[in-house]
């Protein structure tokens, strides 16, 4: 069935149910159907809060993260669609901000684990409520909701492939994935983890589109998904070499109807780094002192090893090169010299100053001391940096999606 044919459908009164893997970018379809006002029922307040972040542009879409601002926000009728979890939407319904009956659409988003969780009584609660609105149901196994479609979007036209077989059974799994469960926002940082975990010298990366399994050349020698597959597009993949998938805890009974046997991937957690970075200085020390390139060190503190121990001197110094004093590295000061990086999100795609500093924070792992002034303009912004990590911010921030924009960063010519 084609776009026009699912509007048309909608139009004409008919519920919708979209067959699509529980992840948002996955469903951008939904955009080019859904008529305001709107609410976008969610799982979650992280499934809210991506709906707002993957809006295209001009669509504005409020995620319900507090209740005070959005019972503001719905009484000064500023927002036509609005994405919460059922609880949110709940409890905005209570106090009389939320006013179903004037919707035009509601979009249930993956409500498989809703409609037998604790939730279920208020997901239909809310239904009810809305009951002139038109449904779009994304579902990834429409088998499952069969007495949720019949009192909630009865006779709905089911767009896109069912999981069934030609008797009407469960389709079983494509095959064999690895997996690690991340959240959405550490998705880029753990996709880095995974290949330096599994050693890959020739990686392919999907992060959502097209596939074509002819094209790529040389074989991989792994093949990474930073977004959730559907099962037409994980039989591509496998192809390829078997997928390693970064998915949300939520996802995970979706992945275990395409994939399977399951096995994670164990992540370096940050214990496992301070172990590394333990055993790399001890193998550092073990260097020097067997090449005997510290005889000028220890003529120095031959003094300090007549009066203590020399293990209480040696574990003294290693407290001292922890220390922010003059004699460790200095941080950089306020008024050192800074080299700006262009990078190309600004005020259009909803950034603030706080969204570059926790990207710079969680996705390059830059220190504070080593950021200066952040400029957000219309299109762009100006990161000022420390000069001896702006080849490293430039690297870790390209490729990383900041409120659902994926950035661009690179030196600012800029005199």
């Amino acid at each position: 069935m084609t776009l026009d044919e699912a509007k048309a459908a909608l139009q004409r009164g008919r519920h919708l149910v979209l067959v699509l893997p529980p992840d948002v970018e996955q469903a951008t379809v939904v955009w080019e159907l859904v008529s305001a006002p709107a609410v976008i029922v969610c799982g979650d307040h992280g499934s809210a809060a991506e709906w707002a972040a993957a809006a295209p542009a001009g669509v504005r879409v409020h995620a319900v993260t507090g209740l005070s601002r959005a019972t503001r926000i719905l009484k000064e009728g500023a927002v036509p669609l609005l994405a919460g979890a059922v609880q949110d939407l709940a409890a905005l319904l209570t106090r009389s901000a939320l006013k179903l009956g004037a919707l035009s659409t509601v979009v249930v988003a993956w409500p498989e684990a809703l409609v037998s969780g604790e939730h279920a009584a208020a997901l239909d609660a809310l239904l009810a409520e809305a009951h002139e609105a038109r449904r779009i149901v994304l579902s990834w196994n429409p088998a499952a909701l069969g007495d949720f479609l019949e009192r909630h979007a009865r006779r709905a036209l089911i767009v896109g492939a069912t999981p069934v077989d030609g008797s009407g059974g469960s389709l079983g799994p494509v095959g064999p994935a690895r997996y690690a469960v991340v959240p959405q926002f550490r998705r880029h940082a753990a996709g880095r983890a995974v290949l330096e975990a599994l050693d890959a010298q020739r990686p392919f990366i999907w992060d959502g589109g097209l596939l074509d399994a002819t094209s790529v050349t040389p074989p991989p020698d792994a093949v990474l998904c930073t977004r959730l597959p559907s099962r037409e597009q994980f039989t591509v993949l496998a192809r390829l070499g078997e997928p390693v998938l970064l998915v949300t805890a939520a996802q995970l009974p979706y992945l275990r109807s395409v994939a399977g046997p399951l096995v994670a991937v164990p992540l370096p957690s940050p214990a496992d780094r301070a172990r590394d970075r333990i055993e790399a200085l001890g193998a550092e020390i073990e260097r020097l002192v067997a090449d005997g390139a510290v005889d000028a060190e220890l003529a120095l503190l031959s003094p300090l090893f007549e009066r203590f121990d020399p293990a209480e001197v040696a574990a003294a110094l290693f407290a001292i090169s922890r220390q922010p004093t003059a004699v460790s590295q200095p941080a950089v000061s306020p008024t050192a010299t800074w080299t700006r990086v262009f990078v190309n999100v600004g005020k259009k795609d909803r950034i603030a100053a706080k969204d570059l500093v926790g990207a710079l924070i969680r996705e390059v792992g830059l220190e504070k001391n080593h950021m200066g002034r952040i400029d957000v303009r219309d299109t762009f912004t100006l990161v000022e940096v420390a000069p001896a990590v702006a080849e490293k911010v430039v690297r870790g921030l390209t490729g990383v999606t900041i409120r659902g924009r994926r950035a661009q960063a690179r030196l600012d010519r800029q005199v």
